[in-house]
């Protein structure tokens, strides 16, 4: 998710798209399982596994949970996970601010890992950096929950790929440049080398993620004209990436992050404004090629996102014959039959929406638990309660802590929400019950 949603101009799906009849086919020989140290998960065809048991999980999104000043917001942040059963956090490995930045940083407590001033940043590995990290890690593993980091973002909230394009080569570039110039490939290596040096020995991570939401283009730069359907420009650099954590870090887990965009050679159309439009979650434009990229050696499992309320705002209106609540159905079966092809786990690792979550939430959870999805992580988890500064404090752009309750981005969903929060339990007890 980004910080601050773009709405994209896009259409009503109106062809057939191929039926779900084969949703569980795959072929068990097609992929082994690594052995890995105690406590380290793995996967074993779709499934993950953790010493020799199944491991299916409900997880929860938390970019906020390292930015919280105090280890007793922490701690209790991870207490409310674990009693609602959440097994897996996600949350941002990145947090960079330019130096004019800083003054306001060390006065706010701002947390910050990298600060920019030329083409090399610095790494902040004290107290108010990669040591409130260190916590969170660790605060998670004692409550038995694992950790995937996200290296980067896509958008430029809390530092995205989009800072390496701007230092190091230049104005007037293109957002895709951040995947195919290699003194920004460099730059990248050199500070996931950094994370993954730094916690390559604990069990408390679950995986590595490349990126946040991988794309052509970014909220502040466009798309050049070398990223397009079928360049392979992110595949690419998904498998060169992959392959380098996979150097640094035998046994935890790789996974790319992405949003889940097809290129299909026959994508969907539909018709918008009188005129005939190729989605652009199906055409290639965005920069994935979730079939393919889910192919790669060092990809260890799937990992797609579901916001159609954004992604088709247009088409949601009163009276319309598409539905969010069906278009996240298609695409949920989209993903799971192309991560039943590799024999590789997938997760729905974000969803979210504004209008009625009781009941899309309620439908689109249950197909997912229907069609064996390995992992299932709503966007996002909120808190109550906080303490730091009263219960109120600014944290950056918008994201606040207000009267208790962390940032909410009009997607968070809260322990008072009775309705929404039961059907994320509801399912993690179900999860939990498939687990050893």
């Amino acid at each position: 998710m980004r910080s601050s949603l773009i709405t994209l101009a896009l259409s009503l799906l109106g062809l057939l798209r191929p039926t779900v009849g084969s949703v569980f086919d795959s072929d068990s020989d097609k992929r082994g399982h690594r052995q890995v140290p105690p406590g380290f998960v793995t996967t074993n065809g779709r499934n993950f596994e953790l010493d020799g048991r199944p491991f299916n999980f409900v997880g929860a999104n938390s970019y906020w949970l390292p930015l919280l000043l105090t280890d007793e917001d922490v701690d209790r942040t991870f207490q409310t996970m674990r009693s609602a059963g959440v097994r897996v956090l996600r949350t941002w490995g990145f947090n960079s601010i330019n130096a004019t930045e800083l003054p306001g940083a060390l006065e706010s407590g701002l947390t910050y890992y990298q600060v920019w001033n030329t083409s090399q940043w610095t790494l902040n590995d004290g107290p108010q950096g990669l040591q409130r990290m260190d916590n969170v890690i660790s605060t998670a593993g004692k409550h038995g929950i694992k950790v995937i980091l996200a290296f980067t973002n896509n958008w430029v909230g809390y530092g995205g790929s989009d800072l390496y394009v701007n230092w190091i080569a230049g104005a007037n570039q293109p957002h895709d440049i951040f995947f195919t110039d290699p003194r920004i490939i460099a730059s990248y290596q050199s500070y996931v080398k950094s994370i993954v040096e730094r916690y390559k020995d604990s069990p408390d991570i679950f995986a590595w993620e490349l990126m946040n939401e991988a794309r052509c283009l970014s909220d502040t730069l466009p798309a050049g004209p070398t990223c397009v359907p079928g360049s392979n420009t992110l595949k690419t650099w998904y498998k060169q990436q992959s392959d380098f954590v996979r150097t640094l870090d035998p046994n935890h887990l790789i996974t790319t992050g992405g949003e889940g965009h097809f290129y299909w050679q026959h994508a969907p159309e539909y018709w918008y404004n009188n005129t005939l439009v190729s989605d652009y979650n199906y055409n290639g434009e965005a920069g994935e090629d979730f079939d393919h990229d889910l192919s790669l050696p060092n990809v260890d499992f799937g990992t797609y996102h579901l916001y159609p309320q954004s992604w088709y705002s247009e088409l949601d209106f009163p009276g319309s014959n598409w539905t969010v609540e069906g278009w996240g159905l298609q695409w949920i079966d989209d993903h799971i039959r192309s991560a039943n092809r590799e024999n590789k786990p997938v997760i729905l690792e974000e969803f979210g929406g504004p209008g009625n979550k009781t009941d899309i939430y309620s439908t689109w959870v249950q197909h997912a638990l229907d069609t064996e999805h390995a992992g299932i992580m709503p966007w996002q988890f909120g808190e109550l309660g906080l303490t730091e500064n009263g219960g109120n404090r600014v944290i950056k752009y918008a994201d606040a802590i207000n009267h208790g309750a962390s940032p909410n981005d009009g997607n968070t969903f809260y322990i008072n929400q009775t309705a929404v929060w039961d059907i994320f339990t509801r399912a993690a007890k179900i999860q939990n019950a498939r687990s050893g």
